[in-house]
């Protein structure tokens, strides 16, 4: 018969922390996904940008046209830079994450181990009950036969 330690109750909230952090570690890492695609697509239409306009620019250019595009090359740059800013950020927040699940991976473990533990020694103590049992009964049985003999 199984009996239900007290310590299933501490890993089963246990398991719930390490499920809280392990969602929130995932949530932080999306995030910083999300952050590192939006700056790479900035990254290659910036790109994309000065290379159709430099190409465009061989023939001729007036002053009007070029101030525009270094006025809208620059307002790239720092939306690239607010991007980079924002995936420091978001990389933190998930180094930051990151012993949090551990530690509570950790914490759950050592209920485990400790629940295991317990059943070992549950374990143990039925098998010397059923050994001592077993004992009893071959005792009982040799006293009976000697006294049938007798």
């Amino acid at each position: 018969m199984t009996k239900h330690f007290p310590i299933k109750t501490l890993i089963d909230l246990a398991q719930n922390d390490v499920d809280a952090a392990a969602k929130q570690l995932g949530r932080a890492q999306r995030e910083r996904g999300d952050v590192e695609a939006q700056l790479e697509s900035l990254v290659r239409y910036r790109d994309e940008y000065h290379a159709n306009f430099s190409a465009s620019a061989q023939a001729g250019m007036p002053a009007g046209s070029w101030r525009n595009f270094q006025a809208f090359i620059d307002t790239l740059d720092a939306a690239i830079e607010q991007q980079r800013r924002l995936l420091a950020t978001a990389t933190s927040r998930v180094e930051a994450a990151k012993p949090e699940w551990q530690r509570q991976k950790q914490k759950l473990g050592s209920y485990e181990v400790l629940q295991a533990r317990g059943e070992a020694e549950q374990a143990r103590v039925v098998a010397r009950r059923e050994q001592r049992d077993a004992d009893e009964h071959a005792a009982k049985m040799l006293r009976m036969r000697q006294q049938n003999l007798n």
